[in-house]
């Protein structure tokens, strides 16, 4: 398998791509989307599950990049309409499951940085 971004060119949902890695980019591309899809690998989580997880995160940051997610087809949103409350879980579609071993290579490479060059400010 050659990955060669020099003579490639895309086309993809009316994009044009220089190279596969600017699709792959495409789709995991922003600052939580990998971060979402990582907490997601093991279980399906409601919206504040993630929020607990991401504290950080805005509200509006969140709700935009699940929206986007489950647009490109990577998760899978399922509303359960129990009376009160409504329950809205976030999954991992089959094909946002093709990026697992990806998301734990570049958590692994993550460790192995904070490990050398960051310290921990909260536990």
């Amino acid at each position: 398998m050659t990955i060669d971004c020099k003579n490639e060119q895309y086309e993809m949902g009316g994009k044009q791509f220089p190279c596969s890695t600017s699709i792959t980019m495409e789709f995991i591309g922003g600052k939580y989307k990998t971060v979402i899809l990582f907490h997601l690998r093991n279980a399906a989580l409601r919206y504040n599950e993630l929020r607990k997880f991401m504290p950080v995160v805005t509200e509006r940051t969140l709700s935009l990049q699940l929206k986007q997610l489950e647009q490109d087809g990577l998760l899978k949103r399922t509303v359960y309409t129990t009376k009160p409350p409504l329950k809205v879980e976030y999954e991992l579609t089959d094909f946002g499951k093709t990026l697992l071993p990806m998301l734990m290579v570049i958590a692994e490479w993550g460790r192995d940085v904070a490990a050398q060059k960051a310290s921990v400010v909260k536990v």
